[in-house]
């Protein structure tokens, strides 16, 4: 049997603030695998392709424009239940509330902006990161 993938994504706020190093040591400390892994100023149409599914809700245009604000890190995981465990070592997505021990929760706050600056995203299913993987690593 295969190894699970998923998608992760350091977004702007994360690399302005210099934490892609603290996240990738938290993902590696957690012994999953990474099997790509790179830096790339996102275009509209990878960023309107990735969030598909929110086009015409409110923070949408938001959304794209904080994502395209700066360089993003796209990360290709591996490992055994990938996707839950990514999603529970990022915590809530918002950083007011996720938990203490979480990238969210530790290196995360609210900034009283229109849309939520959270650091990561991660795959929410097989499908979504099929998708998505497909999306930063084609």
């Amino acid at each position: 049997m295969s190894k699970e993938q998923t998608l992760v994504l350091i977004k702007p706020d994360g690399v302005a603030r210099s934490l892609t190093g603290e996240i990738l040591t938290r993902i590696e400390d957690k012994g999953y695998v990474v099997t790509g892994l790179k830096m790339l100023q996102p275009s509209k149409e990878q960023l309107a392709a990735h969030y598909a599914e929110h086009e015409g809700k409110p923070f949408y245009a938001p959304l794209i424009e904080f994502m395209s604000s700066g360089p993003i890190v796209a990360i290709r995981l591996e490992g055994d239940r990938v996707i839950e465990g990514f999603r529970a070592l990022a915590g809530a997505t918002d950083p007011t509330t996720a938990a203490p021990g979480t990238i969210r929760g530790d290196l995360g706050r609210d900034w009283g902006e229109k849309v939520q600056k959270n650091l990561v995203h991660g795959s929410d299913s097989v499908e979504s990161a099929t998708r998505e993987l497909g999306i930063w690593f084609s």
